[in-house]
């Protein structure tokens, strides 16, 4: 049975985020340093969402689920806010960002850097954003 997990979409949800990624990632076989990164991204997804998508309003709701595809991880995020498919975000260039002395916009790069795949889906006003990590070589 995959473990789900169901947020209210406000910030203050994001500690309960953190702990049920952690606790669910154990049984993997993935380092610390993998499990923090893993948790990072999904995280930077889910405030993404909060925050963009349901502009932090708590009677929302944002479903997660934790599935094992063999060889591999996907955190499943499924909500129906607003869509945004980070497949086709343009990341923008470091340097612009340092130069514009501008907050924000590096999370999705750090997402796309942690995790081996990203697939994304909308249809009848449900949005589905997987993330997918592959098993260290040395699991099962």
């Amino acid at each position: 049975m995959s473990p789900k997990l169901i947020l209210s979409c406000s910030t203050s949800a994001l500690a309960e985020l953190r702990s049920f990624i952690q606790l669910n990632l154990e049984v993997f076989g993935f380092s610390e340093l993998d499990k923090h990164q893993i948790t990072l991204a999904v995280e930077e997804v889910v405030a993404n969402l909060i925050i963009h998508s349901h502009a932090c309003n708590p009677n929302e709701i944002i479903h997660l689920e934790i599935k094992d595809l063999g060889k591999k991880v996907a955190v499943e995020i499924t909500d129906k806010g607003e869509g945004f498919n980070l497949l086709e975000y343009e990341v923008p260039e470091l340097r612009q960002v340092i130069e514009e002395k501008r907050k924000g916009g590096l999370g999705i790069l750090l997402v796309k850097k942690i995790m081996d795949e990203i697939q994304f889906e909308s249809k009848n006003g449900e949005n589905i954003c997987r993330l997918i990590k592959k098993f260290p070589p040395n699991f099962k």
